[in-house]
């Protein structure tokens, strides 16, 4: 994505005729031509284990021993997005009687940028709030399938025993009842679990001057395999390490979720349709209604201030809906 510093403004995400439409306040990066593009993505490596972390919580599911652990990816600039989290569906720890951990993933900034006190700043933050794990990998929208699988390897490594996790994007509201309720659902499966929103035989962009080019060098097939898309999906916690294990083999490209699917494809795992689709938003137009929130678990909104002004509502109660 691409955003900007100087107000709140409006960016577009999608793969082909998807789109993606909402609100920031931090530049997180730009985009870089197709030519620097392609050279970029063939040096990189996907497969997490040959990164670190420079900030690490490595006993907090021993503490804490969660049953689902939500993780957010998020660029280290933008802690007004965190503290938004913290103060509203992150700060439910406890959800009929299941203990949920909230993480937040973070890459290292760019060193032409990167000045000692930003560097302290997330140092200084992750210790009032023992939430933060950063990466030594460049955070930048190209490396978006590195930052994601870096997720999977740290649950797989650090938080094997969870239930149940979830790869929920930094601008979203999550109802957490509601997925709560999803997960303790007698026939929700314990293993080889994913569910989300999901996208069917999407066309592999080709356009050198789309920001969502993939090359046939990286990704040869016309169509991605069915995927969810990464603004937030749910997944039992045995996938992880199944996912890191088969991705040492798979070329990466920079479509982060489809490359999951073509994780989940190698590894004969079909995603699962959720019991109401329609409980997984894109987004939710017009102006707030309650009613909304109280039936999704997940829809993308415009803003920090956003969510935070429709929790309040959301948590305001009122007529049954």
């Amino acid at each position: 994505m691409q955003c900007d510093d100087s107000e709140d403004t409006v960016t577009v995400w999608g793969h082909g005729s998807q789109e993606r439409v909402y609100r920031a306040g931090v530049q997180e990066l730009e985009y870089t031509p197709h030519s620097s593009t392609q050279r970029r993505l063939q040096d990189h490596d996907a497969y997490p284990r040959q990164y670190h972390f420079l900030i690490n919580e490595p006993d907090v599911c021993q503490r804490q021993q969660p049953f689902l652990v939500l993780m957010v990816p998020v660029h280290p600039g933008n802690e007004r997005a965190r503290q938004a989290i913290r103060s509203t569906w992150g700060n439910e720890t406890v959800v009929q009687g299941k203990v949920v951990t909230t993480l937040f993933l973070l890459g290292s900034l760019n060193s032409d940028v990167a000045t000692p006190m930003a560097k302290e700043m997330v140092y200084s933050e992750s210790a009032r709030h023992h939430d933060i794990l950063q990466s030594d990998f460049l955070d930048t929208y190209l490396n978006l399938t590195i930052k994601t699988m870096v997720i999977m390897d740290w649950l797989a490594t650090y938080c094997p025993g969870a239930a149940y996790a979830m790869k929920i994007d930094s601008d979203m509201f999550l109802n957490m009842e509601n997925l709560m309720s999803l997960l303790l659902m007698p026939q929700t499966p314990k293993q080889n679990y994913i569910t989300g929103y999901l996208m069917w035989n999407r066309p592999v962009v080709r356009d050198h001057r789309s920001k969502w080019y993939v090359s046939e060098e990286l990704y040869p097939k016309p169509n991605y395999p069915t995927y969810l898309l990464g603004m937030g999906y749910l997944f039992s916690n045995d996938l992880p390490e199944k996912l890191v294990r088969v991705s040492k083999d798979i070329k990466p490209f920079n479509i982060e979720d489809a490359y999951v699917g073509v994780c989940l494809t190698r590894l004969g795992i079909e995603a699962s349709v959720p019991p109401d689709p329609s409980q997984f938003k894109a987004y939710t137009s017009g102006p707030f209604k309650r009613c909304d929130y109280v039936k999704v678990i997940t829809t993308i909104l415009g803003s920090a201030n956003q969510l935070l002004e429709y929790w309040a509502g959301y948590k305001k109660g009122g007529p049954p809906c």
